[in-house]
């Protein structure tokens, strides 16, 4: 009785505004921050692809529709199905014309009920324009990245980290709801700007409330636990729910989350303040020639390079090698992306070995199938 009275009496914003400067609270926000970024970094690599080319696919399909009703024959007009004797004849003809068997008719439409593409050549095509849309993120978020830093110095860490949460948030009701090309590249665009926010405001966040070593390293470890299982749980969540329920599902699920943590930021750390900092900031080109922040710098970009290679052509090669359905992008993918949470531990060569192995079991597939066949 004593711990349900404990909860009746337990006021959640009571306590919040009692924890309002708890570390833990504060390391809890930018973790779920960093999940929520991933998860939309990666919930989109296993539905793009697919998704460009069955657009590319409708259109080309109404093109054709178009084409052929404006070039028809000035006779030839749309035909009737006689619920009589269940024929097909032409209707507008002067002429007498024999009745086509229904049946007859319904095989000459042609139908795709396997996974595979239809056609190759177009399925090849998307190559770039998935590649393009998904480099446009990481471009944005390099160019966006130094002056970021600079910023939260200058106004503090709750301003940027909070516009972080809102960009995200319009990128994913972009992502959503869009249907063309550009603007799912402009969602994915500026995706890169509110990635950026976060995550430089959020480990600066955290490198100024830990200020011993010791449980800093802990606290950034805990932090990209969050961006190791966003990276991990993205794809097949995207996949499986791109197949079974929609486009718009995952996304939909995202932005309530992110609704969730921007409530969680508006509520604790009070984003309308403008707090400087007291330190001044060391000038970028210094930061530049420190030689441990470009080993860094370049080990994080080769232990990440061989799964930026991956994102945008192992979908398109399972749609035309496999005829992978759509749940089967996501989940196959997963299995390397397991190698991205030792590459946050820091553990490079096992990155290193995982990724080899990942591209070795993928060729290994793409030998075995081609004997098959």
């Amino acid at each position: 009785m004593g711990r349900l009275d404990a909860l009746r009496q337990f006021n959640l914003l009571k306590w919040l505004r009692e924890e309002r400067q708890s570390r833990k609270l504060i390391l809890f926000i930018v973790f779920v921050a960093l999940l929520l970024d991933n998860m939309l970094l990666t919930v989109v690599v296993p539905i793009i692809p697919s998704y460009l080319y069955n657009l590319d696919e409708s259109t080309d399909v109404v093109l054709k529709n178009n084409t052929l009703s404006q070039h028809g024959p000035p006779g030839a007009f749309n035909s009737i199905v006689s619920l009589y004797d269940n024929t097909l004849r032409s209707s507008g003809s002067n002429r007498s014309t024999d009745p086509v068997p229904s049946a007859l008719a319904a095989t000459e439409l042609p139908q795709n009920s396997s996974s595979c593409p239809q056609s190759t050549k177009k399925l090849h095509n998307e190559n770039v324009k998935v590649g393009m849309l998904f480099a446009s993120k990481a471009t944005v978020q390099l160019i966006t990245n130094p002056f970021i830093g600079p910023l939260t110095n200058r106004i503090g860490y709750q301003l940027p980290i909070f516009a972080g949460f809102c960009i995200m948030f319009l990128s994913t009701i972009m992502f959503a709801f869009s249907s063309s090309y550009a603007l799912l590249f402009l969602a994915r665009s500026l995706q890169g700007v509110g990635s950026s926010c976060s995550s430089v405001a959020g480990m600066g966040m955290l490198a100024s409330v830990y200020t011993d070593d010791e449980e800093r390293g802990h606290a950034i470890g805990i932090a990209l636990g969050g961006l190791a299982l966003g990276v991990l749980v993205g794809p097949p969540f995207g996949s499986v729910m791109y197949d079974f329920v929609g486009k718009t599902a995952p996304f939909l699920i995202l932005a309530f989350l992110a609704v969730f943590d921007g409530a969680l930021q508006l509520f604790v750390l009070q984003p309308t303040k403008v707090e400087p900092e007291s330190q001044k900031g060391t000038p970028l080109l210094t930061l530049m020639k420190d030689p441990y922040i470009l080993i860094a710098a370049g080990a994080i970009c080769f232990g990440n390079m061989a799964i930026a290679m991956l994102e945008p052509t192992l979908p398109i090669w399972m749609m035309e090698t496999m005829c992978a359905r759509k749940w089967q992008l996501g989940i196959n993918k997963a299995i390397c992306f397991l190698n991205k949470n030792t590459d946050k531990a820091g553990i490079l060569s096992v990155t290193s070995i995982l990724n080899c192995f990942c591209l070795i079991y993928i060729l290994y597939i793409h030998l075995l199938l081609s004997d098959l066949t």
